[in-house]
């Protein structure tokens, strides 16, 4: 379960190992192979010790652990993916290198098998499971980022069993942990009424059509603010169209011309590209968004809180 380009395995039975070169698989991409300076990247946030003992949650290919166990040892690390082929997988895949960790089929979602003195999860959580929590040791460092953003997050145990840390400087993304062999339905046809209609509400925009989901730190903050919307973006010789989506109904579509201003329709209980275009122009005020470097605060439910300077967010 990973992020990145290659080695797509896709949602149903068909994985990318079993393939042949003319199948044409639809649907969302369930796991991948992560670039592996993004996988050492998240050890290293870790600050592994010889001592520690490592849960690491998203086997996937078995790449991340079988570097985990180079830096530790078989018998301190247990990796955890909630798809049993790729756990089968990978544990043949380090078996031939003669490693040997727990490769265990979990949902760790739920309760993890064991307690760890660092967990490191490449794929993406939103909240942080309360689990996670009560499987780190006393003083423990976590490790992962957060469902919908690029926001790396790394914190340590407090004594009440919550933890505190920070979003760091880094940018990392990873697919949406999930609990069974599929994503839940996406939103493609509000966004094809996206695409086709008028809306209840005709606007001028305040700045240019933007690829949202290429804008990392833009793209994030938006998500902390109003998660769960969805995007596409197209683009050509004579213009360029955002169309965004969200479960409860709201929808907008803005088009433009380059850089010019763009026409934006939307419909539905909240105005979606007013919520983009306000966030814009907090960037555009402060000259950064709050979010990126902000301090994090988990409760042992695994409530999430981000502050930097006057600004506030809940997860």
């Amino acid at each position: 379960m990973y992020s990145d380009t290659s080695l797509i395995t896709s949602v149903g039975p068909l994985h990318a190992d079993c393939a042949s070169s003319d199948d044409r698989p639809a649907g969302l991409p369930t796991s991948s192979s992560t670039l592996p300076s993004l996988v050492v990247q998240m050890f290293q946030h870790a600050r592994l010790d010889d001592s520690h003992t490592l849960g690491h949650v998203g086997t996937g290919p078995g790449y991340g652990d079988a570097l985990a166990c180079r830096r530790l040892g078989d018998q301190q690390v247990t990796s955890m993916d909630v798809d049993p082929y790729l756990v089968d997988a990978a544990r043949a895949r380090l078996d031939d290198m003669g490693l040997h960790p727990a490769v265990l089929h979990v949902d760790a979602t739920g309760d993890l098998p064991g307690t760890f003195d660092r967990i490191v999860a490449t794929v993406s959580v939103r909240p942080i499971p309360a689990s996670w929590l009560a499987a780190l040791k006393p003083g423990g460092r976590l490790v992962t980022t957060i469902a919908g953003t690029s926001l790396l997050v790394t914190a340590e145990k407090t004594e009440d069993g919550g933890a505190t840390g920070r979003v760091e400087w880094d940018r990392a993304g990873f697919m949406h942990a999930r609990h069974g062999a599929d994503y839940p339905p996406r939103l493609a046809a509000l966004l094809a009424t996206a695409r086709e209609h008028d809306g209840d509400d005709i606007s001028t925009g305040r700045y240019p059509v933007v690829h949202v989901t290429e804008a990392w730190d833009l793209s994030s903050m938006l998500d902390i603010v109003a998660p769960g919307i969805e995007h596409q973006f197209d683009e050509d010789d004579k213009q360029r169209m955002a169309l965004m989506a969200h479960a409860d109904g709201s929808w907008a579509r803005a088009t433009a011309h380059a850089d010019e201003a763009p026409q934006v329709h939307q419909s539905g209980p909240r105005r979606l590209w007013d919520l983009l275009d306000e966030v814009r122009a907090y960037w555009l005020t402060n000259g950064e968004l709050p979010v990126r470097g902000a301090k994090v605060f988990v409760k042992p439910d695994g409530s999430t809180y981000l502050a930097r300077g006057k600004w506030r967010a809940k997860l």
